[in-house]
């Protein structure tokens, strides 16, 4: 609002002043009167620039972090926490609930026995960074006994702090759609709340009246697994207590939690390579390539409409893959069609064929 008032431009309007009111005087600005004013505009000018940033502060769609979480405050929305990786281990004995492993650069603790030589532990680093390791664990102290220990899957993603352009949406999302006592958007943003819960879907009525069907996918934008599932059911509508009230649920609402679908994605292409490159060479690539398209697909699962897999889209990217001079007869399950899938799905992929040169 106030770009206009640098300092060059106050100095100069305090100047013309000067020569407009008093011309027997000098007004140059290396003169007496000019150094005088000089620090004046300097003063108004930084005045000025402090004046834009509280305006920017004021409003939800400029401020920065800090004061778009005292904004959202006045709503009673707060930034998502940070949460801790909950995985599974598997041991040839049981151990201690609170003995202590390693993994690459993190450490995990046990925290519950799920049966014989088969525990649930927690990441001791916060966020979504171990998500995607599992393998071999070494005893932080020595263990009589073990010979093998392992991670063998995720069962509760860990979570970053939400970021501040997400905090932002569910700010604005607060105001053009009211949640209240159980609507759809009441329990959209109360699900999304949840530890390991990336969105969901809300299908009222799905099974008569005063039943919902509540779907869901991980943070990491995957199928969950089913600790996720019964942990965000009992916090929602405990099992053994439907439609008692006792979570997020009101009374009367009994709650069903799915999981998400997946849907294989196959994909044959006729690819021509550049001298000195196979598939073999460069097929990890090609899987990165695809599986960032596929992510981008899932991360928008929640929006209520069906996903499709384009082979435009999916031709587009390997492009870009070192090693990939063209591509063409592009199919995905066999067929040379885009690929719709049903509204519950996300896509995950299958097999990849590159070899058809």
């Amino acid at each position: 609002m106030y770009e206009a008032k640098t300092y060059e431009a106050i100095f100069s309007e305090m100047m013309n002043e000067v020569r407009a009111g008093y011309p027997e005087l000098d007004s140059r600005a290396e003169g007496v009167i000019g150094i005088a004013l000089a620090p004046c505009a300097l003063e108004l000018a930084q005045a000025y620039a402090e004046i834009d940033t509280i305006l920017d502060e004021s409003f939800a769609d400029t401020a920065s972090r800090e004061f778009l979480i005292r904004r959202a405050a006045e709503r009673g929305i707060e930034p998502t926490p940070a949460t801790y990786a909950l995985v599974k281990g598997v041991f040839n004995i049981d151990v201690a609930v609170g003995a202590r492993f390693n993994l690459d650069d993190y450490n995990y603790i046990v925290v519950e026995k799920l049966s014989a030589g088969t525990y649930k532990l927690e990441c001791e680093t916060i966020g979504s960074e171990p998500n995607s390791h599992t393998g071999t664990l070494i005893p932080l102290d020595y263990i009589d006994g073990l010979e093998a220990a392992r991670i063998t899957e995720v069962l509760i993603p860990g979570e970053d702090e939400e970021e501040t352009e997400s905090l932002r949406e569910k700010y604005f999302n607060s105001l053009s759609s009211q949640s209240f006592g159980g609507n759809i958007s009441d329990y959209k943003e109360k699900v999304n709340e949840l530890s390991g819960v990336g969105g969901c879907k809300v299908y009222p009525t799905w099974n008569g009246g005063g039943t919902v069907q509540i779907q869901i996918i991980d943070s990491d934008y995957k199928k969950p697994t089913a600790e996720l599932i019964e942990t965000v059911q009992n916090q929602i509508d405990p099992v053994g207590h439907s439609g008692d009230g006792y979570g997020i649920a009101p009374i009367g609402h009994v709650v069903t939690v799915t999981g998400v679908e997946e849907t294989t994605v196959n994909i044959d292409s006729s690819i021509t390579y550049q001298t000195g490159y196979t598939f073999e060479d460069i097929k990890s690539y090609i899987n990165d390539a695809i599986d960032a398209y596929l992510l981008e697909l899932a991360k928008e699962w929640d929006s209520d409409i069906s996903l499709v897999v384009r082979i435009s889209q999916i031709e587009y990217r390997l492009l870009d893959v070192i090693g990939i001079v063209d591509i063409s007869a592009t199919t995905i399950n066999g067929i040379a069609e885009n690929l719709v899938l049903d509204v519950n799905a996300i896509p995950v992929r299958g097999s990849v064929n590159g070899e058809r040169s």
